[in-house]
């Protein structure tokens, strides 16, 4: 069983759960948030279990704002503070007797893929970085999902909520997703994302919330890991994509992949796939973990056994 934790951000309690393999340590660890509207419940209990099976610590929490962590208001997601959660729960894990300071690597899917990113180009401390089916360029990802039409009503609902948040201080919601994105607006206008939210919510991650602040979207639009990636200069680096995701889009991906110059990295398609398989489809989500886990165990665990 996972212990449970807290540590302060920015001061702001964030909780999560600590996974440890068997043994005394000191381990290498990795640490793990979620994507858009994500809890740490949600999936990533599966790739936590087999990181450990390689001997890797996992540390899973929720972002202030989310889940079982503090924050207002909420359902709130600003990347950069989210960055800033990861880079405090790096500090956090390097107060624990239980792990090495000298191996800490990074893994993040969909919104924390970029995430991932962003933190391992930008904190020394990062030695390893997993990133899974990642948005990597906000404003392009919107564009395309929403088609011109849709967009043009997204940005007018962003437009009228900045508006009325200005006279009352009060921010609008709106629907992660829909199940009828033609008459309901919302962030990510895809059925399948509905349905299959609703179904982990179900078993896995009741602490889910199928809703976000309107801002969160200004925000997205302005998130992009493109500055970022070219920083990744000696850290070994996986990306994991879906073939033909078309909502996080993996030509985007691989672009930013391709620009990210170390040569310690490695690019795995998953064929016949797609962004939400990854959540939905056990033998999926079991692989991409499965992939993961012998990266970051060629990469922490085995160093340590390096003369």
């Amino acid at each position: 069983m996972p212990e449970n934790f807290e540590f302060t951000s920015e001061g702001t309690t964030v909780r999560g759960h600590l996974y440890l393999p068997e043994g005394s340590g000191p381990f290498p660890l990795v640490v793990m948030a979620g994507g858009w509207c994500y809890v740490k419940e949600l999936v990533q209990p599966t790739y936590a279990r087999a990181f450990v099976d390689q001997g890797c610590a996992a540390l899973v929490f929720d972002y202030r704002n989310l889940g079982e962590s503090d924050g207002s208001p909420r359902q709130h997601l600003d990347p950069w503070r989210q960055i800033e959660d990861y880079r405090n729960a790096i500090s956090y894990a390097e107060t624990l007797e239980v792990v090495d300071r000298n191996r800490i690597g990074v893994w993040g899917i969909s919104y924390s893929g970029g995430h991932a990113l962003v933190v391992g180009a930008t904190d020394p401390r990062v030695r390893a970085i997993v990133s899974t089916i990642p948005v990597v360029d906000g404003w392009r990802t919107m564009e395309r999902v929403h088609g011109a039409l849709g967009f043009r009503r997204l940005r007018e609902l962003v437009l009228a909520d900045r508006r009325s948040r200005f006279g009352s201080g009060e921010h609008g919601r709106i629907p992660m997703s829909s199940k009828d994105p033609a008459a309901e607006p919302c962030v990510w206008p895809f059925p399948e994302v509905t349905s299959g939210f609703e179904a982990l919510k179900a078993t896995d991650a009741p602490n889910h919330e199928h809703w976000n602040t309107v801002q969160s979207v200004e925000l997205l639009w302005n998130y992009t890991v493109f500055p970022y990636v070219g920083r990744i200069l000696d850290t070994p680096t996986l990306m994991i994509v879906a073939e033909n995701d078309d909502i996080t889009s993996w030509d985007l991906e691989i672009d930013a992949f391709h620009r990210i110059p170390t040569t310690k990295k490695e690019l795995f398609v998953m064929n016949d796939t797609s962004h939400m398989v990854l959540y939905t489809n056990k033998s999926h989500l079991e692989l991409a973990a499965e992939r993961g886990a012998r990266f970051l165990g060629e990469q922490l665990v085995a160093s340590a056994r390096q003369p």
